[in-house]
């Protein structure tokens, strides 16, 4: 399980993901909103997501930051990629994870390139299967993302020292 992180920290970045446009038609004619997924992450490994719904784009932004703020996770970057290959659900997006080597970039597309970048990551191979949708796209990403664990991490489960892992 990920670790939740508090929100104090001062340098998380913002960036906005998608924004949608709702409309609702009332007696006195359209009335328009709109809702904004944001993720915030300081790229170190600490990543969050967030929806603002507002009449206006800035309020609608504004709200999604703050909600982001509220649901932090701690994520395991070793070396600039994922520590390993790791597959995730919502709704109906399915995301693939995959570490790559130095050199290769950010391969993913659509809402999983800004998360990924958000958090640390430099160098990963990305596939998105099914639905395109950027609100479950962006949420099957961190699912995947907070589903990783580190050497150590799975070390201290089992119950032995780091340097019975790097021997053999």
């Amino acid at each position: 399980m990920a670790n939740r992180v508090n929100a104090n920290n001062e340098e998380l970045k913002d960036r906005l993901v998608a924004i949608n446009r709702v409309t609702k038609v009332t007696k006195g004619g359209r009335t328009f909103t709109f809702a904004a997924i944001v993720v915030v992450g300081d790229g170190k490994g600490v990543i969050g997501y967030g929806l603002g719904k507002a009449g206006e784009v800035t309020a609608a932004i504004a709200k999604g930051v703050e909600a982001a703020k509220k649901n932090l996770v701690k994520v395991p970057v070793i070396k600039g990629t994922v520590p390993h290959e790791q597959a995730a659900r919502y709704g109906g997006a399915e995301v693939l994870l995959l570490p790559a080597a130095e050199g290769t970039g950010v391969v993913a597309g659509g809402a999983m390139r800004p998360v990924l970048e958000s958090v640390g990551i430099h160098n990963v191979l990305a596939k998105s299967k099914g639905s395109s949708n950027p609100h479950n796209l962006v949420k099957a990403t961190i699912a995947a993302l907070a589903e990783m664990r580190d050497a150590r991490t799975v070390a201290q489960h089992r119950g032995i020292s780091m340097d019975k892992v790097f021997r053999g």
